[in-house]
């Protein structure tokens, strides 16, 4: 069984493509465009790709390309399909990698006799693909770090202000203040005396 990710605008020729594939055996992921494509690569990691030559976004004569042209990748095989109105162009079709063409709507003949040469040779070349990660889609690429980092510089921080110097009053004000909170307990003490002897001298 092969992980066959189809890749038509078509719903008809997604059900069409889908129901022949499985009845032969083979899991089929289907899609709609070519920006999702590159999205489920990564993590269909598809034995076999067919392609609609005419994909809206991004379309298959670049996905062929892309695939063809990635160590990570090109052990898949890649099919190219177009109708009488959209044909796929078969000098675009063998400039981008891609193994085959096949024309819509699918024929179950035309599909198997095109699919198995191609199952037999996948499983021998992804053995021999490198590890690591896959590579991120064109226009993905990460960039180029040269080890600058650039900074905001920090706005001019405002002179702080000096605090202007008590005026004599204030002065006065605040030597007062002192002088009362140091002898306000006494004078609390002496009050409250004079009022118990108060109210002693009417009892």
């Amino acid at each position: 069984m092969s992980r066959i990710l189809l890749a038509d605008d078509s719903p008809h020729a997604q059900r069409m493509g889908e129901r022949l594939l499985r009845d032969e055996g083979h899991e089929v992921i289907t899609v709609t465009d070519g920006d999702v494509v590159f999205a489920r690569l990564p993590d269909v990691d598809p034995d076999i790709l067919i392609l609609d030559a005419n994909l809206p976004l991004r379309d298959g004569y670049e996905i062929a390309r892309f695939v063809k042209g990635s160590s990570f990748y090109r052990h898949a095989g890649v099919l190219l399909t177009g109708s009488i109105a959209e044909p796929v162009d078969e000098t675009k079709a063998r400039q981008a990698g891609a193994d085959g063409m096949i024309h819509k709507p699918f024929e179950l003949k035309a599909l198997t006799a095109l699919i198995n040469p191609l199952v037999s040779a996948v499983a021998e070349k992804r053995d021999a693909r490198p590890a690591g990660p896959p590579p991120p889609p064109p226009g993905e690429e990460p960039k180029f770090v040269t080890g600058v980092v650039e900074s905001t510089p920090e706005p001019e921080k405002a002179a702080p202000v000096e605090p202007s110097k008590p005026s004599e009053a204030d002065r006065v004000r605040a030597a007062v203040t002192l002088a009362l909170d140091a002898a306000f307990p006494k004078i609390v003490d002496e009050v409250t005396r004079q009022v118990l002897r108060a109210l002693h001298t009417k009892q």
